[in-house]
């Protein structure tokens, strides 16, 4: 049995007969398509990750511009917001730099001894008159030169309550609730109970420029001005 086939079955099947030759269809060109590869760069001031500066570089700009701690006192600040900062995954020299924005480069009356308050923590403006021995509250400190008491919080010592005070409550701001490492929740847990965070405030902040009217009030440049002093920080290692 002969059995034709069509125009189109040929074409089909990649062969068509024409005056006695054999013509293949032609296979169309195969061309390698190379797709540039995307990598997602940290975004300006991202909260959790490597330290954008160094050691030498926070020590450098902070003793010569602090007047309440000796620049060996600056070293153990500095080493201490780097070894607590690496171990909970968090950029400490951007705590360090918003450290010195809050404080004035270690030269604010909340940062001197005995109060050592890193970053402004629970530092509303407040005051009250009341005597020197009866504090309004736990979270108050004497000031001798207003005769008045000013609401803030103290801490005993830089590396051991000062230092996992301000980065817990930056991990509280970066992270939600319940998440984090083991590490990372036990400095949350210390600064929250140090001072409490509202839960519509967890995990909202990526950068620090979203603490902005967060950490601070109105605080519209809050983190744009943490930023620029953190690149002028590390600057004067390269200057």
């Amino acid at each position: 049995m002969n059995t034709r086939l069509s125009r189109r079955s040929l074409l089909l099947c990649g062969l068509l007969t024409l005056g006695g030759s054999v013509v293949r269809a032609q296979t169309p060109e195969t061309h390698s398509i190379y797709l540039p590869m995307v990598i997602h760069s940290p975004l300006p001031g991202t909260l959790l990750g490597p330290a954008t500066g160094t050691v030498e570089a926070a020590i450098a700009w902070l003793a010569p511009r602090s007047t309440a701690y000796t620049p060996y006192d600056v070293g153990v600040i500095v080493n201490g917001y780097a070894r607590i900062g690496e171990a909970a995954g968090l950029d400490w020299f951007l705590a360090i730099a918003q450290c010195a924005h809050e404080t004035g480069h270690l030269t604010s009356w909340w940062c001197q001894r005995p109060r050592r308050n890193p970053a402004g923590i629970g530092v509303t403006g407040e005051t009250r008159e009341a005597p020197p021995d009866q504090p309004p509250g736990p979270d108050w400190a004497w000031d001798e030169t207003i005769q008045r008491w000013r609401a803030g919080l103290s801490f005993a010592s830089w590396v051991d309550e000062s230092i996992p005070a301000h980065l817990g409550r930056l991990l509280a701001y970066a992270l939600p609730a319940g998440a984090g490492t083991p590490y990372q929740q036990q400095l949350i847990d210390y600064a929250l109970w140090r001072r409490p965070l509202p839960d519509h405030l967890r995990g909202v902040a990526v950068t620090i420029t979203d603490l902005n009217g967060r950490w601070a009030w109105p605080g519209t440049e809050y983190g744009q001005r943490i930023l620029a002093l953190a690149e002028r920080m590390r600057s004067v290692s390269s200057g």
